[in-house]
């Protein structure tokens, strides 16, 4: 593995990682009230985009993080429109 995609792989830990409280919060308190509908739908519109990039490019740590992202703001925005 090259420095370059380690450091990519770090990125996407990190980042990716920073979505998993909001997600076990929400889905163990139900609460909604304090996430924007209209943030999170453009935000995981993005997470698409920057999924279909990265497997344009073949940039796997681009892919790998983006899966797992966007796999985690669906499921944020299911349970604001689930929970409201």
């Amino acid at each position: 593995m090259s420095l370059l995609d380690l450091i990519g792989y770090c990125a996407a830990v990190l980042t990716t990682a920073s979505f998993v409280p909001q997600v076990w919060h929400t889905f163990r308190t139900r609460d909604v009230r304090g996430i924007s509908l209209g943030m999170y739908s453009a935000f995981t519109a993005g997470i698409a985009c920057w999924l279909v990039y990265g497997l344009l490019l073949g940039a796997w740590p681009i892919v790998v993080a983006n899966v797992i992202t966007l796999a985690l703001t669906v499921a944020i925005l299911v349970m604001k429109l689930r929970y409201r």
